[in-house]
């Protein structure tokens, strides 16, 4: 115990010496408080009652800064960036890292970063002053890496994940996606957002695309490719095909053979081509409505493919020409997709059927005031939906306004025809030759992975894309990959979670971790500063797995 007088009062403090580099050196300080102080919490009374309580958060961003520290993903991005600024209070390592962080718990802007800060235990975690939180300091941070400086730090960031948690690397799932911002439409700052095809509804906004690949084990994404929002999937394929080649090489066995699964929207024969080009092995799928004669193999000929992994499904190989090239294709039929689209079908025919209804009473009533045309285009937009116009039956009558009527029926044997035909199938096709067709299937399947993680980045809660206020091109492509690399962080927690027997969501995950929090009791102090006290809040049995699997007592304060 030392004492150290300040003015006139002297405080104590608990130290530990150790010799390092043969001389002696103080390694940990512990303020005790006064003599008073002392002696007070000596007693049997105690410390007395707390004059106020915080609560802070703490599982949550602790678990995501120790997978962050797994990874070195700090000291990657401050190889690539270089010697950090001398007037920087912290690396650009450090401040992607903060972000990145902060993606996967609470996502929100730079401008609002410090505030949440304060309510987390983060100022354990890392030492940074609040003052070097502004949101200028991260901007500064992100100006240090082009493209070429990003595509080194997620290639060196996929080896560290593929390395540091044993990622299986023979199967990858490929998808794309875009994303809206609210970027105005005079700013030629940013040309990677434009309008385009958007995959959220949002066609009055500009988009940002992201081309994302996954693995089968665990979901978790080792490229991420942005490119502009007017592009379409199948251009950028190729750009996404060989980025992943490169980090493929580098990190895989020099034998190792990958086999890329992707869907329709992505296929044309050059594409196709590229792959072979590039030595890679795919599972695809092709447009049913394109390959009539396998649509119609009767039933019977299909047989269960694997009653055990997939209930309900069953299969027929041949061999048929597609995109160029004679190619080995399966024809499966679901029991579970076919029931699902059967409801989805009924329900699309009873919202036209509202639709028409309530075009009927307006004619009925002889308040029309489109002719005849204006009313066959009405109709018209309303049989639009797929499959409808091969059942519905709609007639109309008369020519002037207050003569025309509309009727309508559903065809119930060819509704019956079309389920045959085309519900519950899909066509896969793959370059596997030697592959048992359950394993296609499971191939196929995994490209789930990647629309799973799509789905997550446009959670607003949780590991989010969105808030995005950036708007010149060079910050929108880092916070594209430390959005990825926030992604990566999630399912590399959920992984490890589910090896260790608990298979929750991401969303679930973070929510059990999020009730691990800190709570700081404040005593009153003689000198006037409070003393504080630090303790975790009680946990549940899943909290407790999850605080000893991921090793949060490294972070946990001292009592």
């Amino acid at each position: 115990m030392v004492a150290k007088k300040q003015g006139r009062r002297t405080y104590y403090y608990l130290v530990e010496s150790a010799r390092v580099g043969g001389k002696p050196r103080i390694v940990s300080q512990r303020y005790l408080g006064s003599a008073e102080e002392v002696a007070a919490r000596l007693s049997e009374a105690g410390p007395g009652e707390p004059e106020r309580t915080r609560h802070l958060a703490f599982g949550d961003l602790a678990a995501a800064w120790g997978i962050l520290q797994r990874l070195g993903y700090a000291a990657i991005v401050d190889e690539v960036a270089g010697e950090r600024r001398a007037d920087a209070a912290a690396s650009a390592g450090t401040y992607l890292a903060l972000a990145c962080a902060n993606r996967v718990v609470a996502p929100r802007s730079k401008r609002a970063f410090a505030d949440w800060w304060a309510t987390t235990a983060g100022d354990r975690l890392t030492r940074v002053p609040r003052a070097a939180l502004d949101h200028r300091r991260f901007w500064d941070a992100m100006d240090l890496l082009d493209q070429a400086a990003l595509t080194g730090v997620e290639r060196r960031l996929a080896a560290a994940m593929a390395a540091e948690f044993g990622l299986g690397l023979s199967g990858m799932a490929l998808d794309m996606t875009n994303f809206a911002t609210y970027i105005d439409t005079g700013n030629e700052k940013a040309p990677i957002a434009q309008r385009g095809h958007a995959k959220q509804k949002r066609a009055d906004l500009r988009l940002v695309g992201l081309g994302m690949v996954v693995t089968r084990d665990g979901g978790i994404p080792l490229v991420g490719h942005a490119y502009p929002g007017n592009h379409n999937d199948v251009k950028v394929f190729p750009d996404v095909i060989d980025e992943l080649v490169a980090r493929y090489r580098a990190i895989a066995a020099a034998d190792q053979e990958l086999t890329v699964v992707f869907d329709a929207g992505q296929n044309s024969a050059d594409n196709f081509t590229h792959l072979a080009d590039a030595g890679l092995q795919f599972a695809g799928s092709l447009p049913p409505s394109d390959y009539p004669d396998l649509l119609a193999i009767p039933a019977r000929r299909l047989a269960v493919i694997d009653a055990g992994r997939f209930p309900g499904l069953t299969g027929y190989e041949t061999r048929a020409t597609a995109l160029g090239a004679d190619r080995r294709v399966i024809l499966t039929h679901s029991a579970t997709l076919h029931a699902s689209q059967s409801r989805g079908f009924d329900q699309t025919i009873a919202k036209a059927a509202r639709k028409l209804a309530e075009l009927a009473a307006v004619l009925d009533g002889g308040r029309a005031r489109r002719d005849r045309p204006g009313v066959e285009a009405r109709i018209a937009r309303i049989t639009r939906p797929r499959w409808l116009g091969r059942v519905l039956r709609v007639t109309l009558t008369g020519d002037k306004p207050s003569q025309m009527r509309v009727s309508w029926t559903v065809d119930d044997t060819a509704r019956r025809e079309l389920a045959a035909e085309l519900f519950g199938k899909r066509i896969l096709v793959t370059s596997r030759d030697e592959w048992p067709a359950a394993e296609v299937v499971a191939g196929y399947r995994s490209q789930s992975d990647a629309e799973a993680g799509f789905r997550q980045l446009k959670d607003p809660k949780v590991v989010s894309f969105s808030p995005m206020w950036h708007w010149t091109d060079s910050k929108i492509r880092v916070h594209v990959s430390y959005c990825v690399t926030a992604l990566a962080v999630a399912h590399l927690m959920r992984r490890q979670a589910r090896n260790d027997g608990l298979d929750l969501s991401v969303r679930e995950l973070l929510g059990e971790l999020a009730g691990i929090q800190e709570t700081v009791l404040l005593y009153p102090s003689a000198a006037g500063r409070p003393r504080a006290r630090r303790m975790l809040t009680d946990m549940s049995l899943t909290q407790q797995h999850l605080y000893e699997l991921f090793g949060l007592d490294r972070y946990a304060p001292l009592r």
